[in-house]
Parts: structure tokens; sequence; C-alpha cells
């Protein structure tokens, strides 16, 4: 049966940089109050001028160059996103355009904070169904565009941006070990219905808002025992995972999930701190980032571990290219 494997990362982000003292300029908060309910000290806000769909493309052409691929060479493009500009034409298909790409399947996929690695787990399925051999994943969201900045509860969280990930077939097995081969593991994804108003984008205009204790207690007490099972899915214990990159929601969410986890020995991505929370780009460009860095290297296992609106969660683990 055909696995599959990224093999290249690529991260974008718009250059204007919003600091806490900005922030206090236009909102009753600090940032002492900032840093110390949600870790955050900067966000990526773009303009205008800087559509979404326009961060994904630049995000997607530096994965593709990382993997040596032409743009007519993908089968699929997957963008997940919760701030596409219109219902139609797509994210997928308005990114594939401003690629020249000639006639890829094109898919959106609106799971909010936990897109990317639903969408990392359709790349895999569509692949291993014969579907394609090779998909560019794609997670990008403006959420400076549905904040209320008028609200120092929330607009204080988010941030711009977008992370893409060449994924592409893969026939071989792995080797004992299986560090030779930077496979994508099983999923293990679902949410809580019931709970789904804990964290909205709705309105006209569309306006981000949440219930954040009640967000902060459910992934805090509930998320760490499935994260460990994404881990036994894959069959990697926690321990011998080189890196932990969840959702980048809040350093106060991030560390004590990453501990009762028991990665003991990862690096944690804390992109947060200088990105905020960037929704369905969170993971993807955390992870890129880890890897620009050197902090993770190739084969090494990773889990990607993502959760939020609709409060629903997915996670797998890979192999870093």
């Amino acid at each position: 049966m055909t696995g599959s494997r990224v093999v290249a990362l690529g991260h974008y982000q718009p250059a204007r940089v919003l600091t806490n003292e900005d922030l206090a300029a236009v909102v009753d908060t600090t940032d002492e109050w900032i840093t110390s309910r949600v870790g955050i000290r900067t966000r990526h806000v773009g303009g205008p001028d800087e559509p979404v769909d326009e961060l994904a493309a630049n995000a997607a052409a530096k994965a593709l160059a990382s993997a040596g691929l032409r743009p007519d060479e993908i089968d699929m493009v997957l963008v997940a996103t919760s701030t596409a500009i219109d219902r139609s034409p797509s994210m997928s298909a308005r990114v594939a355009a401003r690629l020249g790409m000639d006639s890829p399947a094109v898919m959106d996929i609106n799971v909010v904070c936990s897109g990317f690695t639903h969408a990392l787990a359709t790349a895999d399925h569509t692949i291993r169904a014969g579907a394609a051999e090779r998909v560019l994943v794609i997670g990008a969201d403006k959420m400076g565009d549905v904040a209320d900045w008028t609200d120092r509860s929330t607009c204080v969280l988010v941030g711009d941006g977008a992370g893409a990930a060449v994924v592409v077939a893969d026939r071989d097995r792995p080797g004992t070990d299986g560090r030779d081969r930077p496979g994508i593991g099983p999923v293990l994804w679902g949410s809580v219905p019931r709970m789904g108003n804990a964290v909205r984008i709705e309105g006209t205009p569309p306006r981000f808002a949440q219930e954040g204790q009640s967000v902060y207690r459910w992934a805090t007490t509930q998320l760490p025992p499935i994260a460990r099972k994404v881990c036994d899915k894959a069959g990697v214990a926690p321990e011998d995972l080189a890196a932990v990159v969840l959702h980048q929601a809040n350093l106060r969410i991030i560390e004590p999930v990453a501990r009762k986890i028991g990665a003991v020995n990862a690096v944690i991505a804390r992109d947060v701190v200088e990105s905020g929370n960037t929704s369905a780009a969170s993971v993807p460009m955390a992870l890129s980032k880890l890897v620009e860095r050197g902090e993770v290297h190739a084969g090494d296992p990773v889990l990607l571990f993502a959760f939020g609106g609709n409060l629903s969660y997915a996670g797998q683990v890979i192999r870093c290219p």
C-alpha cells in the first residue's frame, strides 16, 4: 500500500510586526498583561493589499522550490483556512492561479485551527487511494481580518501567516527504526460538537470570539491523552519524539499539554511568542521554522497536534524532510 511523506516545507508572514506596546496604544492592555496570560510578544499583521491567498502562495512557492518541483508537477492543492476571501473561487483555486498551475484538483478545508493537520491527513489518504502522487498542503489565515480590535481579550491573540508542505507518494518500506523515511503516520481526529460555539468566527462582518476559559480547560485536561494515542497509533513512544508542534494558541496551553504528553526529550515549538495565533497556519509555520533553524533533522519523528474551532482536533506523527 502506497504511503506518503513530507519532502519540503515553507512559510510566509507579512512584514508588519505588531508589538504588545502597539496594542496597548489602542486597547486597555499592557505587555505584562498579555505575556503573563498568553505568552505572546509580537504578531505579524497583513494590510488590505496582502490577501490571504497571497500569503498562501508565497509559502507554497518556498515549499515547491525546496522540493525542487515545478507548480505544474502538483496534482492537488489543499488549503486549510477559515478566512477565505470568498465562497468561490476557493482559496485553493486562487493559490493555484497565482502559482501558474494548469489543472490541479483544488479543495479548501475549514476546520479552523486544526485545519492543516486535517488537510495533511486528507493528502495522505488521497495518495494512498491512488488519486494523486504529489499534493501541496497549505495552512493560511489572516486572523487580523476577523479580529475585533476593540476587544482586548481576543485581539491580542491573533496574527497572520501561512505554512505549506509538499507531500508525495512513498512506496518504500521504512527501515528498522523508520528514520530513513519521513512518512506521515495515521491520523487521530475528532471533535466535541456540543461545545462547538466555544470558538467562533461569525457575523457580518465576521468576527473572532471565544470562551477562553472553556477552551483552556478542555485543551489542558482532555487533549494530552488523545495526543499520546496519536503516538501509539504511529508506534512512537512520546520520549522518542524529536519535537512536538502543537497548535500555537497560547503558551499557557502549549507548555502544560506538551509536559503531560511525556515528550521529555523533544523540542517544543513556541512560535506563538513571535507570531500569535495564526489558526490553520500555526502548525506548518512552526514546523517549517524548526526545520529551517536546524532544531530538527531529516528522519526525526515529530508530533503534529492541532485543536481549536469546533473544538476539533487532529494529529499525526511525521518524519521530518
